[in-house]
């Protein structure tokens, strides 16, 4: 943008993919932890056909004994499910989550830089670019002028 000689159109294409291969990166450690989450359930349904063959091969024994076979067996079962959708599954979708932040950052920016290259005045760039953050952390129009006064007030007083 700042050696010139590319086009808005070009320059945003330029960004998108930027854009889009950060964002499949950032999204692989969540993908390779929800495969991990669903892959426990059926740990646990081994461990319980595996508990019940060992229970088999104690048919014959004390009724005590069978009882905690097959409980071993539930355990199993139980922690694959338990590990699965009560630990496993919620991390990976806080780590989704987490990269689709970071995504919308990188698309606030870019629409910024998009509006300036193609000729807006600054205010109205940081206007577009505002718009693209998710409503529960963009700033009111008020707080956004604001903090743009206090940066030119700033700049002004930096320059005297």
């Amino acid at each position: 943008m700042i050696m010139g000689g590319v086009s808005p159109h070009d320059f945003e294409a330029l960004m998108e993919q930027d854009v889009e291969t950060h964002h499949h990166d950032v999204l692989r450690p969540s993908q390779a932890i929800a495969r991990v989450a669903d892959a426990l359930p059926g740990l646990g349904i081994v461990a319980a056909v595996l508990g019940i063959v060992i229970t088999m091969g104690k048919i014959d024994g004390e009724p005590a004994e069978i009882g905690h076979s097959v409980a071993v067996a539930l355990v199993g079962t139980f922690l694959g499910v338990f590990l699965a959708y009560g630990f496993v599954s919620p991390l990976s979708s806080a780590l989704e989550v987490g990269a689709n932040d970071s995504t919308k950052y990188l698309e606030c920016i870019k629409t910024a830089l998009l509006a300036a290259h193609k000729g807006m005045p600054p205010a109205i760039s940081v206007e577009f670019a505002r718009r693209v953050l998710p409503s529960h952390v963009r700033p009111s129009f008020e707080e956004t002028e604001q903090i743009c006064k206090a940066t030119r007030d700033g700049g002004q007083a930096a320059a005297a």
